[in-house]
């Protein structure tokens, strides 16, 4: 690997493209290993062909996005705790050390109310899984700002011991990518790579592109200890071409090792706007 962090990318970076398409376009462009995202694409949510491409392609998958989604709501069942169990067995099947999960929905009540405590039942049955909670943000309906998350977007909040960073959705929640890394603090597993403007929308646009502290944030890492792995979540979906979207994807992992390479090394200055 080019450093000592896995760059992966996720599968949602290839979307409207299937799972299979993010191994042929992660191994063209070079990257580390692979983040599955689990959605409605049968591919994603079936180990045996999951390890198949991992092997053809001779990529890891080193996390596993759990189906949070509004959209894989009834991926593999309707039971938010099913889908997280499902989700933890095919990361131990495929050798993935980390699970990616949201903070529970607002309507989801039962989930929510007992998420702090499920979660350590499902984390002692896979004692060698990080199950880090993403921070999120909030939404705005109708002209107003509410939050679907319980208790909030921010899981610092409540405490958990494993956390992911997303920079894209910093942005959205107009915090400062840098003071939520510290929060995190030891919990900090795994990071969502992508930028934004701050405008309130989630947008994971390619590092770079906004105006996040994104190399800031993987030059830290080494200093905070971090020995997790970083995934590209960026959005490509309006690619007007397979050669747009692949120039995108490799563009963002260049982003990513030059900032992640250690500190005696030439690092260019960082241009923000």
């Amino acid at each position: 690997m080019s450093s000592r962090v896995p760059v992966l990318l996720s599968s949602s970076s290839v979307f409207p493209e299937p799972t299979a398409a993010a191994f042929e376009l992660a191994a063209s462009a070079g990257y580390d290993g692979l983040e599955v995202m689990v959605w409605t694409d049968r591919v994603s949510q079936d180990a045996g062909a999951l390890k198949g491409l991992s092997e053809h392609y001779d990529l890891p998958v080193l996390s596993v996005h759990a189906p949070c989604l509004l959209v894989t709501q009834r991926v593999w069942s309707p039971d938010p705790w099913e889908r997280l169990n499902r989700a933890a067995q095919l990361a131990e099947t495929l050798g993935a050390p980390t699970v990616v999960v949201h903070p529970p929905f607002s309507w989801q009540r039962d989930y929510a109310k007992n998420f702090a405590g499920g979660l350590a039942k499902v984390q002692a049955r896979f004692p060698d899984l990080a199950f880090a909670i993403e921070n999120m943000f909030p939404v705005k309906m109708a002209g107003r700002w509410f939050v679907p998350y319980t208790p909030g977007w921010d899981p610092t909040e409540t405490g958990f011991d494993a956390y992911t960073l997303d920079l894209s959705h910093c942005a959205a929640s107009r915090i400062n990518a840098l003071g939520m890394a510290d929060k995190m603090g030891a919990g900090l597993k795994h990071v969502h790579l992508g930028d934004g403007t701050g405008e309130g929308r989630d947008e994971h646009l390619v590092p770079g592109r906004g105006n996040q502290p994104c190399a800031e944030l993987l030059r830290s890492l080494s200093a905070r200890g971090f020995t997790g792995s970083v995934a590209l979540e960026v959005s490509t979906r309006k690619a007007p071409s397979r050669a747009a979207r692949e120039a995108d994807l490799r563009e963002s992992l260049e982003f990513a090792r030059r900032y992640l390479a250690p500190a005696d090394s030439a690092t260019p200055a960082i241009s923000r706007g």
